[in-house]
């Protein structure tokens, strides 16, 4: 099944996806975050065809984004870095977010805007302490995100924080795919295209620090409840690697793409 969240005429909603169109459960359930926290039954509700509606990131009001840094083999070999002990962490906020065919803002402090077209991994039951072995069943699904970063502010200092939520900088949707739809995410094949060329292809199996383990480890020191986000990382290919440097601007189109689960598209625009 595929879960989205919308807005309609300024309004906001959510449902299931069903052939071109989305099922409004708004009536039942405040947003999908509270959805995935209940049991997950529904009435049908209004049905609004996708062209109508303005896709708003998979999970708008999350209590908590965590990103996994250098975390797939090509990347830290582009980088330079050796792969670390435990997974690099660092966070983002809701209101750095857009949705799927939403603009991606390039700030007015910085031309030096890159992309990274990652896995993003939503919480569906939660929990403290979950153990590798039963992590995968705190997962209510999968989606695609762009954890666009501002590449001169991410390097002000050894800690990201700041390359990473300007303002309308993430891209995340175009919705969640259950589950139960996906056996073994490090089955799935990730590619990041920038006006159509392809820069980032990989497999989720690249991960050196795979799902099970960044659950079991985020799960020690947070609690993970449901609608949190975790973005597992991205692969290499990024344009601060590039000689010369590749960075996304005014007019551009970058697209992330994940088997099984869709293509999330994003045009990029100067921040007004």
């Amino acid at each position: 099944m595929k879960l989205m969240s919308f807005t309609k005429n300024g309004i906001p909603g959510f449902g299931p996806v069903k052939d071109g169109n989305v099922v409004n459960l708004s009536h039942e359930y405040p947003d999908l975050k509270n959805f995935l926290a209940s049991s997950g039954r529904w009435t049908d509700g209004e049905l609004i065809a996708l062209s109508d509606v303005k896709f708003e990131p998979v999970i708008p009001n999350p209590g908590k984004i965590i990103c996994v840094g250098v975390n797939y083999a090509s990347h830290i070999a582009e980088m330079g870095r050796e792969p670390g002990e435990y997974p690099l962490l660092f966070t983002r906020f809701a209101n750095s977010q857009v949705g799927h065919n939403e603009p991606m803002l390039v700030p007015q402090e910085s031309d030096k805007f890159d992309y990274e077209g990652e896995l993003a991994v939503i919480i569906g039951e939660g929990g403290r302490k979950i153990s590798e072995n039963n992590a995968m069943k705190a997962i209510a699904g999968y989606s695609c995100y762009n954890d666009g970063s501002i590449r001169d502010w991410q390097r002000h200092t050894s800690q990201f924080t700041a390359g990473k939520n300007f303002m309308s900088t993430g891209g995340f949707g175009p919705w969640l795919v259950t589950r139960d739809e996906i056996e073994n995410p490090s089955d799935l094949q990730i590619e990041t295209r920038l006006n159509g060329k392809i820069m980032q292809s990989a497999p989720i199996s690249d991960l050196v620090f795979n799902i099970p383990k960044l659950i079991a480890y985020i799960s020690t020191f947070t609690e993970l409840e449901p609608g949190d986000v975790i973005i597992t990382g991205t692969t290499g290919g990024v344009g601060a690697a590039r000689k010369p440097p590749v960075w996304m601007k005014n007019g551009d189109k970058v697209e992330v793409c994940i088997s099984k689960i869709g293509t999330l598209v994003n045009p990029i625009k100067d921040a007004s």
